[in-house]
């Protein structure tokens, strides 16, 4: 290793100390000019020198004279402290100097200059309460963002049989984490998956989140049976959401090759994607109640079984995407937009689709928005059939024929 490193040596260009000290040179005021050029600040002086040339120009003495003022205030919106002082400086003594040309009355220029002074150290005091509130937010998306690594865990590509793909975007974008939630991991029972959505906002809605991710995984992992899983997620939330909460949400899992096993509990219809490209829901068979809400409904979910064949895929989303408006109020088409955009990769697929939502609210979502894409890649060699498709009536009763159910 060391003959190595002393080979490499030897092969290196030498430069003198001169060449070098000339170099290093070069190096710093390059840098210092860039850091002068990032923080300068030139809409400022552009202001102050509109104000001088104009005094120039008209000669018309204190009339133009006061917008010197706008100099320093406006340098607050984009300085520091130390920019805005500089700033107020410079309108300080421009100011002198065009209130002594113009031969305006001594006590009318010191009056202005007062002035000028006041509104740069009430500039400087701005700026740097701004630049403390940007520190404190910057630490806050700081810690929402590992919350966000927490919670909603990255996803990898692929996972198990799948190709996979996630975007997530939370209505409120300072603080990154929403009451949306998803979850992809492989289990001894196959692949399994949750997307869902918490009612409400904010910190009590991540918090119910987190519940809910908290004993998906675990559930997932234990229980051979689906309804076993959505049956242990609603015994948590029971017990720790109030009786106005509720979470929606879709469980699915993937026990065996051709077979999709699907369990929703109040939540927005999947999206099912064939080889040949044709988009279709797949509605409940039984429908049930959000989670947290099957003691008010007296009935448990049934689980829907479905072909899911080489080549299938299988959107799962939140009401944050179909409930996205544009202008005109109208609704965001999620199904024909899969259907333009859908290819055979997921990542490319959810970044069309995500760029078209974005482009349809006028660029920024009013609550949040998960969207998880599964594809099953066509196998080397002949494919297997795909079963027919089955169901499991619920593990209760379901309501008393006639009665409508509103989930």
């Amino acid at each position: 290793m060391s003959q190595a490193r002393n080979h490499g040596v030897h092969h290196r260009p030498v430069r003198s100390f001169g060449d070098r000290a000339a170099a290093a040179g070069a190096s710093a005021r390059r840098r210092v000019v860039a850091r002068l050029g990032a923080g300068a600040p030139v809409l400022p002086v552009v202001v102050v020198a509109a104000v001088v040339s104009a005094d120039l120009v008209g000669g018309a003495g204190m009339i133009w004279l006061p917008l010197l003022a706008a100099g320093p205030a406006l340098a607050a919106t984009t300085n520091g402290p130390r920019g805005v002082l500089c700033v107020g400086v410079l309108t300080v003594a421009v100011g002198a100097t065009l209130g002594i040309r113009d031969g305006v009355p001594g006590r009318e220029l010191a009056a202005m200059l007062s002035a000028l002074v006041a509104v740069t150290l009430a500039s400087g005091l701005a700026s740097a309460l701004r630049g403390r509130r940007e520190r404190v937010l910057a630490a806050v998306r700081s810690v929402a963002e590992t919350a966000q690594h927490a919670l909603l865990r990255p996803v990898p590509s692929t996972v198990g049989p799948f190709q996979v793909a996630v975007r997530y975007s939370a209505a409120a974008a300072e603080a990154r984490i929403g009451g949306d939630l998803y979850a992809l991991i492989p289990t001894p029972h196959g692949v399994r998956l949750i997307v869902g959505d918490v009612r409400g906002k904010g910190l009590p809605a991540v918090g119910t989140a987190a519940l809910v991710l908290g004993v998906f995984r675990e559930a997932a992992h234990d229980e051979p049976d689906l309804l076993a899983v959505v049956d242990r997620i609603e015994r948590s939330l029971a017990r720790n959401l109030g009786r106005d909460d509720f979470v929606t949400a879709v469980v699915a899992g993937y026990p065996r090759e051709g077979q999709l096993e699907v369990v929703n509990c109040g939540h927005a219809p999947p999206l099912l994607v064939s080889a040949s490209g044709a988009v279709t829901p797949v509605d409940p068979v039984y429908p049930a109640p959000p989670l947290g809400l099957r003691d008010l409904a007296g009935h448990a979910p049934g689980l829907h079984t479905l072909a899911f064949a080489d080549g299938d895929q299988l959107l799962l989303y939140t009401d944050g995407v179909t409930e996205a408006r544009d202008a005109e109020r109208a609704f965001y088409p999620l199904a024909e937009g899969l259907e333009r955009h859908v290819s055979q990769e997921p990542a490319h697929t959810l970044g069309a689709l995500h760029d078209e939502l974005l482009t349809h609210v006028g660029g920024r979502l009013h609550d949040d928005a998960a969207l998880l894409l599964i594809r099953k890649p066509a196998a080397h060699g002949s494919a297997a059939e795909a079963p027919a498709v089955t169901d499991t009536g619920p593990a209760t009763p379901a309501p008393v024929s006639g009665a409508k159910c509103c989930f």
